[in-house]
């Protein structure tokens, strides 16, 4: 029987992976992680930028800078400052990290086979897995609280079911999520691109509508509320930190994305255009309207939703919410969906497709939150807010997944050297080993020293900057013993399976 062979083909300038049985039959491979073909790379810079102004538009980046204030000890121009500066760092990892999924058309998982193995990545893959259902609880609560306030406004009747109307919500809005992921990347491409310049335009709104309300003189004069006397350094590091954790997590996942781009360029720019200022001006925004909400209903409100619930004017009330919902909807399903649902394909993909990734996401993501459905239901009585569970997430999870983003962009640019053999990375008798020491050994050291810090006290500056720590001594360790051990860069291309060509 004759088995026949896939091969790197080039066409129209893209590279693309020409399938066979080989690939086909590999229980490593299925349709929904498969390399994008040159067809499905569609999306332009303006797709990239849409993208990220639909992900940074959210309730969370709206409470950072009470966040930052009020638990990092930072007073609000150090806040929005550390903010936008996470940002502009980011897109270094983010871009770097692109690059490989716009090039081969390949997602996170596939990449990371090439740094940690065939089976391997499934460690880092579950790691980013979990952090993103975690999330996806955590935006999901807010959306459902947008969903009970919706239809408290509109059925009256709703509003008697309080906490349980809430848990509702929830459900309700998480399916509406995970029924966009099912459909696919381009129902994600298009929901970013249709919601992007309407949530802009509210933002901005919204922004007019608050000013007259506050005095910025006067908010850019609070004190911190760091001890008097304390240097700025530490408090600003820490709080920096915890920004870059914000999205540490699409510093990983960004080739889930980018392997739709039209090309390297179009995914800079994209990420250049919609990431640090939309950032920026959401955090501020939140900031002013914080500021505002004690003149606009009567007590300060840090919460968005919560704060649109004070208006009495149910007409009022139901339009901003479907704002809300939007808002969260096209940040939930692309920033805390799309990537868990290819990880937990990547554990079994002969098993496991788009579908059945989306619905373990759905599960997880709503046991981890049970704790708090089971608070707004009632049945228990915590003082845990969100806002400080997030608060305190941020730096603890940043420590995990920098060595990850430091490794990657280390692999593909100085160990590969930008050439990867994309059909052995769906194969386990190729060139990539089943478990690639180098990378568990980079990944290691980090979290060892991470672990001892966070436990002994000792160094906890290390812990502290976790972010930073983390990927500089994992990128460096990468390369020390990626060039010791790691010899799949050494092995002889065969001209059927490698790639031979040189694009974008």
């Amino acid at each position: 029987m004759t088995i026949s062979a896939s091969r790197m083909v080039e066409r129209d300038g893209k590279i693309e992976l020409s399938l066979g049985d080989d690939v086909r039959d590999s229980a490593f491979f299925n349709h929904d992680i498969a390399p994008t073909t040159a067809s499905e790379r569609t999306w332009s810079k303006w797709n990239i930028a849409a993208l990220w102004v639909g992900l940074s538009i959210c309730v969370p980046t709206y409470t950072l800078g009470g966040v930052l204030t009020a638990y990092f000890g930072l007073s609000v121009g150090e806040a929005l400052v550390a903010i936008l500066l996470a940002n502009v760092i980011l897109l270094i990892p983010l871009t770097l990290n692109a690059f490989p999924g716009t090039r081969y058309g390949i997602p996170f998982p596939v990449v990371l086979r090439s740094s940690f193995g065939i089976r391997g990545s499934n460690v880092p893959c579950l790691i980013r897995a979990l952090v993103g259902c975690g999330w996806f609880g955590i935006q999901t609560m807010f959306g459902g609280l947008a969903i009970h306030l919706l239809l408290s406004a509109i059925v009256p009747p709703w509003q008697s079911l309080g906490g349980w109307g809430q848990v509702l919500g929830f459900f309700i809005f998480a399916a509406m999520n995970l029924w966009v992921v099912i459909r696919g990347a381009e129902s994600i491409k298009w929901l970013e691109t249709l919601s992007a310049p309407l949530l802009l335009l509210v933002a901005i709104g919204l922004m007019v509508w608050a000013l007259p309300h506050v005095s910025l003189s006067e908010l850019m004069a609070q004190p911190p509320s760091r001890p008097e006397g304390a240097s700025v350094t530490t408090y600003f590091l820490s709080g920096l930190t915890a920004m870059v954790g914000f999205w540490a997590t699409l510093s990983l996942n960004i080739p889930d994305f980018s392997r739709f781009a039209k090309s390297q360029k179009d995914q800079i720019v994209g990420q250049v255009i919609g990431l640090p200022l939309t950032m920026f001006f959401f955090a501020a925004l939140g900031v002013v309207m914080t500021a505002a909400s004690a003149s606009l209903v009567g007590e300060t409100v840090s919460d968005p939703v919560t704060l649109i619930g004070h208006i009495d004017s149910p007409v009022w009330v139901s339009i901003a919410m479907v704002l809300i919902v939007i808002a969260t909807i096209s940040t939930n399903t692309a920033g805390n969906i799309v990537s868990p649902t290819n990880d937990f394909q990547n554990i079994a993909p002969k098993l496991i497709n788009r579908t059945g990734g989306v619905l373990l996401t759905g599960l997880v993501g709503t046991l981890l939150m049970g704790y708090d459905l089971l608070q707004k239901a009632g049945v228990i009585v915590s003082d845990v807010t969100l806002e400080s569970l997030y608060s305190n997430w941020l730096l603890g999870y940043s420590s995990l997944l920098g060595p990850i983003a430091g490794i990657m962009a280390v692999d593909y640019f100085l160990i590969k050297r930008q050439r990867l053999d994309v059909v052995a990375l769906y194969r386990d008798d190729g060139r990539y080993p089943a478990i690639n020491m180098a990378g568990f050994i980079a990944f290691g050291v980090p979290v060892v020293l991470t672990l001892i810090s966070l436990t002994t006290g000792l160094w906890q500056w290390f812990y502290d900057y976790g972010w930073f720590t983390g990927s500089l001594l994992g990128a460096v360790v990468y390369y020390i013993a990626g060039k010791a051990l790691d010899h799949s860069r050494d092995a002889p291309y065969d001209i059927h399976t490698a790639d031979s060509a040189r694009v974008g």
